[in-house]
């Protein structure tokens, strides 16, 4: 089977899927971890440390530094609750928490969202290719660049 489907969580359910995914990994979920995660959550696109931090500085009406931020996004990333878009610098929450897989993005060169899916048979020959040449722990990271279909007037 070459595309992976499951449960995408949202709301509540993705932020208590994310809590869950923490702790079973050994973390704490506490009030900035969750302050940090709402606000990454409740981002329309890929955002920035620095707009995390801004928007968690404004909701806890207090200054909030981008390094604890990066500290805690780097944290979501290796615990499968965010995913770093790497060529926009940018992090977006993962709405399959629980799940581990090599997400593909599409990113929207005019509006800036992102989009993923997963593609099992992709990315793991894109793995097999890597482990040819000689390499190790390979991790994919697959970003797309074109235009949504709202951009492009496909969508309605």
């Amino acid at each position: 089977m070459s595309l992976h489907h499951h449960h995408e969580h949202s709301g509540e359910g993705l932020v208590a899927a994310a809590r869950g995914a923490l702790e079973k990994a050994g973390e704490q979920w506490t009030e900035m971890r969750s302050d940090v995660y709402d606000a990454l959550a409740g981002q329309p696109k890929p955002a920035s440390a620095y707009d995390i931090a801004e928007a968690v500085s404004k909701a806890r009406d207090k200054r909030v530094a981008a390094n604890s931020v990066y500290r805690i996004l780097d944290l979501f990333v290796r615990n499968n609750l965010a995913r770093r878009v790497e060529s926009a610098n940018a992090y977006i929450a993962n709405p399959h928490p629980g799940c581990r897989h090599d997400c593909i993005f599409l990113i929207c060169d005019g509006c800036g969202k992102a989009v993923h899916i997963d593609d099992d048979r992709l990315t793991g020959a894109l793995i097999e290719a890597a482990r040819g040449a000689g390499f190790a722990d390979v991790r994919p990271v697959v970003e797309l660049r074109g235009m949504c279909a709202d951009c492009s007037g496909g969508g309605e």
